[in-house]
């Protein structure tokens, strides 16, 4: 664990931003064996063998976590946006972390990141 990640999270006002993110962040490690982290662009980026597998983002309102690689991946209707090669879920105050949703995804768009 990158001691700037842990910083960036606990430097989050919203009790609950810091929550989903930390959730967000244990589900990258459980899901991707040997995930390496960093901030870049002032967000938690998350790297496997170099190459973005995910990034966890706030704004006002939302966490926004995205799945790069996800050209393939079989996606629920209108849960996620962005372009065929990656995937993005906004969560907002109250919504969980759906982790038996998102950790196989995540799971399937690393494993072709070599």
């Amino acid at each position: 664990m990158n001691p700037e990640v842990t910083e960036f999270l606990e430097a989050l006002k919203e009790p609950w931003q810091a929550e989903h993110s930390a959730e967000l962040r244990r589900l990258v490690h459980d899901a991707i064996p040997g995930v390496q982290e960093r901030i870049q662009y002032k967000k938690p980026h998350f790297l496997k063998n170099g190459k973005y597998a995910a990034v966890i983002s706030t704004s006002k309102d939302a966490v926004s976590f995205t799945i790069f690689n996800a050209d393939g991946l079989e996606l629920p209707e209108g849960r996620f946006e962005g372009p065929p090669e990656r995937k993005t879920i906004k969560l907002r105050k109250g919504d969980a972390v759906e982790t038996q949703l998102l950790a196989p995804l995540l799971a399937q768009a690393s494993a072709g990141l070599a």
